[in-house]
């Protein structure tokens, strides 16, 4: 063609015809990456709500042994007093682990916030074994 114009979506541009085949993998190369950027992006997201579902899981974990070990502390110093008061370890350790949260939370795995969780549900099993052993040796006191 004179002056080099050549009709849109049908020439390259130096005007040579595009042929059927070069249009169709143009096409296909458009619609793979359209479909690796959705993939991405979804998985992306996926991962945010399974790091954001373990944050969750785990702030409640610390809140149900926070308040599991205040409505225990004064029963279990009322037996085994101050000295020997597993009560308050454990809430050192809730402190640490709070803590640590707060400094690496944002940046932990999801493998570490899980193993966070666990040590704390560990803690609260803990807690509620020590509970038991109290209440079976107050009972023949009543």
């Amino acid at each position: 063609m004179a002056l080099g114009i050549c009709p849109p979506r049908q020439r390259t541009a130096d005007c040579r015809p595009v042929s059927r085949g070069l249009r169709v993998t143009l096409l296909a190369i458009s619609l793979l990456l359209l479909t690796l950027s959705v993939t991405v992006a979804l998985a992306v997201r996926q991962h945010g709500q399974r790091r954001h579902r373990a944050m969750a899981r785990l702030l409640d974990a610390a809140d149900a042994l926070e308040d599991r070990l205040r409505a225990a502390r004064s029963e279990i110093e009322a037996i085994a007093g101050d000295d020997d008061n597993p009560v308050r370890e454990a809430m050192q350790e809730m402190l640490r682990q709070r803590l640590w949260l707060q400094q690496h939370g944002e940046a932990a795995s999801l493998q570490q916030l899980d193993t966070v969780r666990a040590s704390i549900d560990a803690a609260r099993g803990s807690i509620e074994l020590q509970l038991l052993q109290i209440e079976r040796a107050r009972a023949p006191l009543h």
